[in-house]
């Protein structure tokens, strides 16, 4: 379990393939930290430490993995968003963020607002998938940040970032066209499957 507060960004150093999985080495300031089997969200993508030393670390992410979120097109010098898992005890300074990616989605614009940026995004409509929805001044995760949504609308929604949320994540790396990782707020989601079971 995660809040959507970024603790670092990490670059990736290493990218092997075997098999259908990826093995992914990064850097990051805690590296030193980290012990195999630990849970580190990147982008938003929760995924097991697997070998750590000092200086680096190695997760895996597999095929199911790769097809649901944008970690398929990840590459050697890339930016991402980290957070380790949350502590009991902790405070909850953003929102319960499982770190499982729901599906991806496309930045539409960016906007520049003298001090802050909003930016909006699209995302895909499924019957099969109710639960993939804003709301106005909801939350959702975006690579891993939790962002309160400022206008939504069927298929894409709006968010304002502070600058020091633009300067220290990899948001301030995106271009128009650039996918995201997508984390729905769990809370709409249970609502959404409960009143799609009754009707």
């Amino acid at each position: 379990m995660f809040t959507g507060i970024v603790e670092n960004t990490g670059v990736i150093e290493e990218v092997v393939k075997e098999g259908t999985n990826v093995h992914f080495t990064l850097s990051c300031p805690f590296s030193s930290e980290l012990k195999i089997d630990q849970s580190v969200a990147h982008d938003g993508t929760c995924l097991t430490v697997v070998k750590c030393d000092v200086e680096r670390y190695t997760v895996t992410a597999i095929e199911e993995t790769l097809q649901r979120t944008r970690l398929g097109v990840w590459a050697k010098g890339d930016v991402v968003n980290l957070e380790r898992c949350l502590r009991i005890g902790d405070r909850l300074d953003g929102h319960m963020v499982q770190g499982h990616v729901d599906t991806t989605g496309t930045l539409l614009s960016i906007e520049s607002r003298d001090g802050s940026y909003v930016l909006t995004f699209s995302h895909p409509v499924s019957k099969d998938n109710p639960e993939w929805m804003t709301v106005s001044k909801g939350s959702v995760t975006i690579n891993g940040i939790s962002l309160t949504v400022v206008e939504s609308s069927e298929g894409s929604f709006s968010v304002a970032l502070i600058p020091y949320t633009w300067s220290e994540t990899n948001m301030h790396k995106l271009e128009i066209g650039d996918t995201v990782n997508l984390e729905f707020d769990i809370f709409g989601k249970y609502i959404s499957k409960m009143f799609a079971d009754r009707f």
